[in-house]
C-alpha cells in the first residue's frame, strides 16, 4: 500500500501514447492527465476501531480538439485498447460539439518550461498498529480533559499519496508526486440536558510537522467544553470576529467571486472591480504556488501554464483576478495560471494576537462555527447560522448558539477592520482570524 504501482516515466509514456494516438486519428490538438494515489483511513470511537480504509485508484482524461470543437473522456484502464477506445470516445464528442472560440490550448509562450519538482512527497510509512494507535492516543486525551466529555465521534488518522502526469500536443509534460497527512478528533461535551461538540484537525504535507496527536484531541476536547452552557443572544448589529479557519473561508468566497468562471457568466458581485478597492487598506492578499512544502503549492495549473507568486490584492485593491486559459479568453485577458483554482492564497497576517482582537473589538460576537450555505455570489448577499461566544468589555462572557449573521460579502470585505496574527495552515486558503466592524446577528 505504500508504493505506487507506476514510474512517473511510465505515466509519462501512456500521456505520449495518448497524444500519438489522438494525432493519429485526425485531433487538431490533444491535452491529457494520467494520475494514480493510495492511501489508508484509520478512526477509533471510543478506544475501539471503527472503520480501517484503504484506497488505491488510477484514472486518465483526455481532451482532444477539431479546430475549436472540444471532446472529453476519461478511463480507469491503463491497457493499451482502453487507451485507444478513451481518445476514439473523446474524438466521437468533438465531432458532435459546437464549436466555441476560446477552446482550445494555452498560447505556447504561457506554458510551464523550466519548471522544478515542488517538493511535495513526504511518504508516510504508517502501517494500522501504528495508526490506531495514534488515533487512540488522539481520542483519550480529549476524553480524559473532563467527565463532562461524555462521548466521542472519533479520532481518525490518514495518509494519502498520488501522483500524476499531465501533458499536451504542445510539447508541455509535467508531473509530480505528493503527499497529504491528517489528524482529526470530533468529541461531544455534556451537562444537564445539553450536549455540544466540536473538533479540531491538523493536515501537513510532511507527517513531522504534524502536531502531537495528544495535542490536537485535547484541543477538541477544550473546544467542544468552552461551548456548554450556550444561549441565544437578542437581536443586534455588533462587530463580528471570524476565528481564523472560518476566515479562510471568507478567503474562499472572495476566490469563487473572482474566478473566471463566476465572472465570463456575470454571476459575481465582482464584475469589473480590477484595480479599484474592494478591501479595507488593512487588507493584503497573496498567492505563493512556490509555498515550500505549500498544500496546494504547484509551478504549473491544470492547462500547464507555468504559475508566479503575486499580489491578488494589495491594501484592500483587487490586483488580479483568477483565469484559466478559456475563462481568460472569454473575458479578453490573459491567463493567470489559475486553471483548478487558486494555489496558496493567503491572508496576511495583522500585528494583533487572537485575545488582543477580542479586547479591542470590546463588544461583539466571535464566530467559531457556521451552519448552511447562504451565500448569494451574484448579489454578494450573506446569511448564515452561527455559533460562538459573546464579547462584552473585551471578555469573552458566555458561549452562543442558535443564532444566524447576516451581511454583504461587498460589505463584509470593505468593513474588516483588524486582522490578526494567528495565521492559520491548513489547506490552499491561508488566514488569520479576522473582525467585521458591523453584521446584522439575528437572535431572540
Amino acid at each position: 500500500m505504500n508504493r505506487f504501482t507506476h514510474t512517473q516515466p511510465a505515466l509519462r509514456d501512456i500521456a505520449a501514447r495518448l497524444i500519438e494516438l489522438a494525432r493519429a486519428r485526425g485531433a487538431s490538438a490533444c491535452e491529457v492527465d494520467v494520475s494514480e494515489g493510495h492511501g489508508q483511513s484509520v478512526t477509533v470511537r471510543r478506544g475501539e476501531v471503527e472503520t480501517i480504509e484503504y484506497t488505491r485508484d488510477k484514472g486518465l482524461g483526455v481532451s482532444v480538439y477539431l479546430g475549436h470543437r472540444r471532446g472529453f473522456s476519461s478511463s480507469s484502464d491503463f491497457s493499451a485498447e482502453a487507451l485507444a477506445l478513451t481518445v476514439d470516445a473523446a474524438l466521437s464528442i468533438a465531432r458532435h460539439t459546437a464549436a466555441d472560440p476560446c477552446a482550445g490550448l494555452p498560447d505556447v509562450d504561457e506554458l510551464a518550461r523550466d519548471w522544478k519538482d515542488p517538493g511535495l512527497y513526504f511518504p508516510w510509512t504508517l502501517d494500522i498498529a501504528a495508526a490506531t494507535e495514534m488515533a487512540r492516543r488522539c481520542e483519550a486525551a480529549a476524553l480524559g480533559l473532563s467527565p463532562l466529555i461524555t462521548n466521542s465521534e472519533g479520532a481518525t488518522v490518514s495518509t494519502h499519496h498520488a501522483q500524476f502526469v499531465s501533458a499536451n500536443s504542445l510539447g508541455f509534460f509535467g508531473g509530480f508526486a505528493s503527499s497529504r497527512h491528517t489528524i482529526a478528533c470530533s468529541v461531544i461535551a455534556s451537562q444537564d440536558d445539553e450536549m455540544q461538540r466540536d473538533d479540531w484537525y491538523a493536515s501537513r504535507r510532511d507527517p513531522d510537522e504534524l502536531p502531537q496527536p495528544e495535542a490536537i484531541g485535547a484541543y477538541a476536547g477544550q473546544r467542544a467544553l468552552a461551548r456548554l452552557g450556550a444561549r441565544r443572544i437578542p437581536t443586534t448589529s455588533v462587530p463580528v470576529l471570524f476565528e481564523a479557519p472560518l476566515a479562510c473561508g471568507l478567503l474562499g468566497n472572495f476566490a469563487q467571486a473572482a474566478s473566471g468562471g463566476s465572472l465570463y457568466r456575470k454571476s459575481s458581485f465582482l464584475l469589473d472591480a480590477l484595480g479599484k478597492p474592494i478591501f479595507s487598506p488593512n487588507v493584503t492578499i497573496t498567492e505563493r504556488p512556490g509555498l515550500p512544502k505549500g498544500l496546494a503549492s504547484r509551478p504549473f495549473d491544470d492547462d500547464g501554464v507555468a504559475t508566479h507568486d503575486r499580489d491578488v490584492v494589495s491594501k484592500g485593491v483587487l490586483m488580479g483576478y483568477f483565469l484559466g486559459t478559456y475563462s481568460a479568453r472569454k473575458l479578453g485577458m490573459k491567463s493567470t495560471g489559475n486553471a483548478g483554482g487558486s494555489h496558496n492564497l493567503i491572508l496576511t497576517p495583522g500585528p494583533c494576537s487572537f485575545e488582543q482582537l477580542i479586547r479591542e473589538m470590546g463588544r461583539g460576537l466571535i464566530v467559531t462555527e457556521l451552519l448552511g450555505q447562504g451565500v448569494n455570489y451574484v448579489t454578494g448577499d450573506y446569511s448564515r447560522g452561527a455559533a460562538g461566544y459573546w464579547v462584552e468589555g473585551g471578555e469573552i462572557r458566555h458561549p452562543v448558539h442558535e443564532v444566524t449573521i447576516a451581511g454583504n460579502l461587498a460589505d463584509m470585505f470593505r468593513n474588516i477592520v483588524a486582522v490578526g496574527s494567528d495565521l492559520l495552515v491548513r489547506g490552499g486558503k491561508q488566514a488569520p482570524s479576522v473582525v467585521i466592524g458591523s453584521m446584522k446577528v439575528a437572535g431572540e
